[in-house]
């Protein structure tokens, strides 16, 4: 019979495998208390980061109807809940790699499928959704200026020559007044 603790934890962590838009599975094997905490202050708000015992990950998947991470959950496994925009945890969690070797990124899952580990690291490449949304504004408005210009140059060259045939017209009537 399962102990009531164990049930709570698998559910809970069914839970966040529900609610997450992404999980990143890593080894924290050799980090410190403190180590870990830093990486937690790293994720910030965008994810939760879950140190489990591998059985009852397992049974919270696929409790969730997550397939295909089994093969993850071996040796010491933490799991990263994103709950924001999985490109800010990914790059949390890959900067933070660089600089703790005892990190480890396994893989994750996202949008219904298992995430291999360069495909995590692909994510964590990634820009940014403000950023993105930066660029593409940017790149609309440029758009719009070419518009714009593109436009208004007919009438800019009408106004010209109107100029010109009146200067010409003006040059005309000056020698014959003398």
């Amino acid at each position: 019979m399962a102990k009531p603790d164990k049930v709570a934890a698998v559910a809970e962590i069914a839970d966040h495998f529900r609610s997450s838009s992404a999980t990143v599975i890593t080894q924290y094997n050799g980090l410190s208390v403190s180590q870990l905490s830093e990486l937690r202050r790293a994720l910030g708000t965008s994810a939760k980061y879950r140190v489990a015992k591998n059985t009852l990950v397992q049974r919270a998947a696929e409790e969730a109807g997550i397939e295909g991470l089994q093969d993850l959950f071996v040796g010491p496994t933490a799991i990263a809940f994103v709950q924001g925009e999985p490109v800010d945890a990914a790059k949390a969690l890959k900067n933070f790699a660089k600089d703790n070797a005892a990190l480890v990124i396994k893989g994750g899952y996202m949008d219904g499928r298992p995430l291999s580990v360069d495909e995590v690291n692909q994510i964590a490449d990634l820009d940014s959704r403000e950023v993105l949304l930066a660029k593409a504004a940017g790149a609309f408005k440029a758009k719009l200026s070419q518009a714009a210009a593109l436009f208004q140059a007919p009438a800019s060259q009408v106004a010209r020559l109107a100029q010109a045939l009146a200067d010409k017209q003006q040059g005309d009537q000056a020698p014959a007044e003398s």
